[in-house]
């Protein structure tokens, strides 16, 4: 592979990008094992699709925020390596398809001159940070957390506690009560409260614990109600610390945040991460958050011409596309983005737009549409005129016929059915025979094509999921129904039930039926109390003869979207970089984790140092307990195990338990002493176990 030239000012981006070309040199050459690898590169944010030989990319967008520049840096990339077209995800990131491995670096390279980075997008680590896309401008805000979102995504961006992990973490912070970050099913969700101490107004969190959704939704734990801004950053950080440790790393499904806070308990997870606090670096970790804020101003361009009367599709298009800031004077547009997917020739015009008549920026939103802030209220009619030349003047945005969509089968390994092709036949339902529904911000649609919940189907009031169904010799692809799932606001949450499974070309029947019942029986109430009240059974028979598989007609076996009888073709999927790894490999990937802990050590960076010493003593341990066949779940698991097999049998020979060695990490603060002490015992115990190894081979 010919090497190229990154030409960028920032080192360690810089390193970064040449370290994956060299990684995709040597996995080309053999050198390295693929599943290994493939954990290497989805960290990186490279992904494998579907389709074979090309590569999805997932550029990390921290809270969704892209300004003018970036979003033309973007738009060049797609055009020069993928197909130029841009998909909006339910984590606010933007991905690219069709991409060819071998030019990932020089793409990675291209975006970060913009500071758009792929890192840490896919894969065992901090997945892209969250955040209410109001935040800033939300009327019913205590304040903006933007700065502290932006202050967790930066902390532990290369953060060597989070690289790793056994599996994907994510975090997401509300901009108020409301919760429209969704922070009760994420692994920690923060929501901003103000608090009144000694007569001073302080500003802090709600702190949630241990949400998720999968096949398995769990409703996060109420940690703290308050816990100050300063104590932010720490506290995730031993919440990290803890879950790096005890997470299990060789059962896939049993490897989230919800399942150690269940295995545990909650109270002495909670205890795990209060004993970790010694070891951190920061007791306390101020976010300048005035200084972001007397750094915000409004815009005040000139108001161009309209080029003639809007019409009525305008003052429809305005009833649920444009929202109240609280900066008086002036409007945030909501942009409907159908199933998140748009082209490039509509991203350059939109950068175009914000730099001149906005605040020169945007926010992809969770449910896949982006938000245009700080819009002076006269220039509404002149954004509605500009966004209609480039096709994105669609009403309804956030309601009813908003729906939600991963992109399933279309590109995705672990895609069971057409998501994105039954929620554009629910969206033409909607928009043709339930018109009024595009005023309901109340009522939500979200669709995943598996059970993994991309999607978020399992949250809203009415969800499907990707599914096949058994027909007599056949199989055919459907759809589980689910309802009564929502958001109650304020960190409470519910999640949907399963109410039957019928094929997917009944998608649409099953819509009608719902809505038309809703209309009949709903009275004034919310679709949730209406829900309740009519019961899930109720829900059963309502569908129940759609479910009849002895009603399968031929049209049923051909998914939406395809001409040709459906088949199940599910591939290995990527989403945690599960990892079956080597022992050659391990014994290299501690090496290189000792000689970043040097080159911290060196730095000043204690400790990092210390947490990449103690990495890398992990993966030794692992190295040598898989050369005998000694299967591991957790980092906790490996220490205690080599001491059985290892240390109390006299085959390996240290001055105390490796144990003991190994958690001198959490009995110390990170002071310059212990950083270079910590560091050189690694380095001796690294040395014991390389020889181990090279006397076993020999032997």
């Amino acid at each position: 592979m010919q090497s190229f030239r990154t030409e960028l000012e920032n080192p360690i981006v810089e390193r970064d990008i040449l370290e994956l070309e060299r990684k995709i040199a040597l996995f080309k050459e053999g050198k390295i094992d693929e599943e290994k690898f493939r954990s290497l590169r989805l960290a990186r944010g490279v992904y494998g699709q579907r389709q074979p030989g090309v590569q999805m990319i997932r550029i990390k967008l921290p809270y969704g925020r892209v300004t003018a520049p970036q979003l033309r840096r973007i738009s060049k990339v797609s055009e020069e390596y993928s197909t130029g077209r841009l998909h909006i995800t339910t984590r606010q990131d933007i991905q690219i398809h069709y991409v060819s491995l071998d030019r990932t670096p020089q793409l990675w390279a291209e975006l970060e001159k913009d500071d758009v980075t792929l890192r840490e997008a896919c894969g065992n680590t901090v997945r892209n940070v969250t955040a209410s896309e109001l935040a800033g401008i939300d009327p019913k805000e205590p304040f903006d957390i933007t700065p502290y979102a932006d202050a967790t995504f930066r902390y532990f961006l290369r953060n060597p506690i989070c690289q790793e992990m056994g599996r994907k973490f994510k975090m997401a912070f509300s901009s108020s009560e409301g919760d429209t970050g969704l922070a009760y099913l994420h692994d920690l969700g923060f929501i901003p409260k103000i608090k009144d101490i000694n007569g001073k107004k302080v500003r802090g969190f709600k702190v949630l614990l241990g949400g998720g959704l999968g096949s398995q939704p769990r409703h996060a734990d109420l940690v703290y109600d308050f816990l100050e801004t300063d104590q932010l950053i720490p506290y995730i950080e031993s919440v990290l610390r803890i879950f790096d440790r005890h997470g299990e790393r060789a059962r896939r499904n049993k490897a989230r945040m919800k399942f150690l806070v269940k295995d545990l308990g909650l109270e002495a997870f909670l205890e795990l991460v209060e004993q970790e606090k010694k070891a951190l670096p920061f007791t306390s970790y101020p976010i300048d958050a005035a200084g972001y804020e007397a750094a915000q101003s409004l815009p005040n361009p000139e108001k161009p011409e309209l080029n003639s009367e809007l019409g009525l599709d305008y003052e429809l298009w305005k009833l649920t596309n444009v929202l109240p800031q609280k900066q008086e004077g002036y409007a945030a547009i909501g942009v409907r983005v159908p199933l998140g997917d748009f082209y490039i020739s509509q991203a350059r015009a939109l950068a175009d737009l914000i730099e001149t008549y906005a605040n020169n920026e945007l926010r992809f939103t969770l449910r896949q549409n982006f938000l245009i802030r700080d819009v002076r209220e006269d220039l509404v009619p002149f954004f509605y005129q500009e966004l209609k030349k480039i096709g994105l003047a669609e009403r309804g945005y956030n309601s009813l016929g908003d729906i939600t969509a991963c992109p399933g089968t279309d590109t995705c390994n672990l895609g069971i059915a057409s998501s994105t092709g039954i929620a554009t036949e629910l969206e033409k339902v909607i928009f043709n025979e339930y018109p009024q529904y595009l005023k309901n911000q109340d009522l939500v649609i979200k669709i995943s094509g598996c059970m993994n919940a991309c999607g978020q189907h399992n949250m809203a009031h009415i969800g499907f999921q990707g599914m096949s169904m058994r027909v007599g010799k056949t199989v055919i692809p459907a759809l589980q129904v689910l309802l009564g799932g929502g958001n109650l606001g304020d960190g409470n949450g519910r999640f949907a039930d399963k109410v039957t499974k019928i094929p997917s070309k009944r998608g649409p029947q099953a819509l009608r039926l719902l809505l038309d019942d809703f209309e009949a029986n709903g009275e004034d109430l919310d679709f949730l109390s209406y829900y309740d009240q009519q019961g899930q059974m109720y829900f059963y028979e309502l569908l129940k003869e759609l479910a009849d598989p002895a009603k399968v007609t031929e049209e049923d076996r051909v998914d939406w979207g395809r001409n040709e009888n459906y088949e199940v073709a599910v591939g290995v999927g990527e989403c945690a970089g599960v990892v079956i790894d080597l022992v050659a490999t391990l014994l290299l990937e501690a090496k290189e984790k000792l000689d970043l802990g040097q080159e911290a050590l060196e730095n000043g960076r204690w400790s990092d140092s210390i947490y990449h010493h103690y990495a890398g003593l992990i993966n030794a341990a692992k190295a040598i307990l898989l050369s005998e066949d000694i299967s591991t779940n957790s980092y906790a698991t490996i220490i205690s195990l080599f001491d059985e097999h290892f240390v109390s049998s006299g085959k390996v020979t240290l001055d105390s338990t490796f144990a003991e060695k190994v958690y001198e990490i959490n009995q110390h603060e990170p002071t310059p002493e212990f950083a270079r002490a910590y560091a050189k015992q690694a380095l001796d115990i690294y040395e014991v176990l390389k020889s181990y190894r090279e006397e076993e081979v020999n032997a």
